[in-house]
């Protein structure tokens, strides 16, 4: 790449677009001008346009679940048609949405109240997968945008810690709690709705007070309602959304709360705004595309198992675990879409991250000396309104500097030249030059916001939803179903029932026998 950059003073312009407020440099990549068009016309051969248009019309392009993908219809702000079997499912869409705006007003404003008329203090999202990851990214990443009077918690793990240490924070009369859970059924989830629920009539009230505590996203009217909560408060979603898909929908009921229905709005027409992007745009002008031909480019060819996302926005801090559900629980995968077994190409890498400055002090190492290379997203807002200026521009030259590092390196020639000025010489020089050689050339995207705010964080979001979308079709795997994470869970139950009796278990492998009656003899005597 250093010679590329040093062949093409237009390298910069040549390799980098701005679409729906994000800047888009790609330059560092192991690309000239003979690449791009063989990975386009591979995106084409591999029938991406077209279903891309599938997907957008309505099409039950989930095949193994009979379903179709429509995402996308939640942040249909315009309110054009989309068909599901004949029938527009924007009636519904818009329906849901305004009695999320409704009540998330009226807790913002204090009309919604506890049972003893007291207004809502904390917020408690229960869920788990999509029902958790993106509401809480979300809601970390435009904190500035947070009603004062609201504090947002976010449950998610069966691990009884979390829910027990939150509850002994809060006031039963001023907690709100959100139940996310599309069939009522989910272990994790009810299990902490449930301990939730005795936790508030152990603090001393009645179940019809439940009522005034408890909301639901669901589509179990009748569980909901066992469970005490009004069906009146019941939020649903459809089985076109995917659970990693669903911030936009009822699931992010949490979301409006927090920011405020007109900044949840602003979320939804930022990732409009990149769906457009991504329907009307040729792919060699199209930032999904180019972001997962690139990512192509790096797994397929130059074989780079995983994939690094870099926020330097501490707000962003949440953003790669959110990631790393939306690309592994997709692309994770390998049986094509026929289901045939891949053999002959790799698909989904591992994603991975945290935020970059920390990461320099960390995992940078491996990115810069490492055996294996690993292709970063570096992502980052001009403005930060929070941040004294000192501060602002340390931030950005790290950025930069890194990009830079991870392309150049640093040659055996620049390092002697280097310690030569330092004043070393003879031995003391050679023994230190193979240890700050940087063999460089290393991949990297520049991702550039204004500002972190709802529209923009819309679009960054819509922007990888499109890009896991272009991958898997080019893959030729179905992206939205997940049948990867259901044998963990069918065994867990049966490990369950033989948990409940001091019996030693002798029905499955020596290790697995050995650590069950481990656990039961341990658990005895704790």
């Amino acid at each position: 790449m250093r010679d590329l950059f040093a062949s093409d003073p237009l390298r910069f312009e040549r390799f980098s677009l701005e679409a729906a407020g994000i800047f888009l440099d790609y330059s560092k990549n192991r690309i000239t001008t003979e690449t791009l068009p063989l990975l386009a016309q591979l995106a084409r051969e591999a029938g991406v346009e077209s279903l891309r248009e599938r997907m957008f019309s309505g099409e039950r392009i989930n095949r193994t679940e009979n379903r179709a993908v429509l995402h996308t219809a939640l942040r249909n702000l315009d309110n054009t048609p989309v068909m599901v079997d004949g029938v527009d499912v924007m009636p519904q869409v818009n329906a849901v949405r305004q009695r999320m705006a409704r009540f998330a007003e009226s807790v913002r404003n204090g009309e919604w109240r506890g049972h003893t008329g007291q207004p809502i203090t904390d917020v408690v999202n229960i869920g788990i997968g999509g029902s958790d990851l993106g509401p809480l990214m979300v809601c970390r990443a435009l904190h500035r945008f947070a009603h004062p009077r609201l504090r947002m918690h976010f449950v998610s793990t069966v691990d009884g810690d979390q829910i027990g240490c939150l509850l002994k924070k809060l006031n039963p009369a001023t907690t709100l709690f959100i139940v996310a859970s599309k069939t009522f059924t989910t272990q994790e989830t009810l299990t902490n709705a449930h301990t939730a629920r005795q936790w508030f009539l152990d603090a001393g009230n009645d179940t019809p007070a439940i009522a005034r505590h408890f909301v639901a996203i669901s589509t179990n009217t009748q569980a909901v309602r066992n469970f005490g909560i009004d069906p009146d408060n019941m939020f649903e979603f459809w089985d076109w959304v995917g659970g990693r898909y669903s911030l936009w929908s009822a699931i992010g009921l949490s979301i409006a709360i927090c920011i405020g229905p007109d900044n949840f709005e602003k979320l939804l027409a930022g990732a409009q705004a990149m769906d457009r992007h991504f329907r009307e745009m040729p792919i060699e002008k199209n930032m999904p595309m180019l972001l997962a031909l690139l990512g192509i480019l790096n797994g397929n060819y130059f074989h780079c198992h995983s994939h690094l996302i870099s926020p330097y926005n501490q707000a962003l801090d949440r953003f790669p675990a959110y990631l790393q559900q939306l690309d592994m629980e997709s692309n994770g995968k390998t049986v094509d879409i026929d289901g045939r077994h891949i053999t002959d190409y790799e698909t989904g890498p591992v994603v991975w991250g945290d935020s970059g400055i920390n990461g320099q002090h960390a995992y940078y190492q491996l990115l810069h000396q490492g055996s294996n290379v690993t292709p970063v997203d570096f992502i980052v807002s001009i403005e930060h309104p929070d941040a004294p200026p000192a501060h602002r521009d340390i931030l950005m030259a790290n950025f930069f500097a890194q990009t830079e590092a991870l392309m150049r390196g640093k040659t055996e020639a620049e390092v002697r030249a280097e310690l030569a000025a330092q004043g070393l010489s003879g031995e003391a020089l050679e023994k230190l030059v193979p240890h700050k050689i940087f063999e460089g050339n290393r991949p990297s995207n520049s991702i550039l916001l204004q500002r972190l705010d709802p529209q923009t964080l819309g679009a960054l979001i819509a922007l990888y939803e499109h890009k896991v979308f272009v991958q898997g079709a080019i893959w030729n795997i179905n992206s939205y179903d997940q049948w990867g994470v259901e044998l963990g869970k069918q065994l867990a139950k049966k490990i369950e029932a033989q948990l409940a009796t001091s019996e030693p278990t002798t029905c499955h492998d020596a290790s697995t026998n050995g650590l069950i009656n481990y656990y039961k003899k341990r658990r005895q005597v704790s």
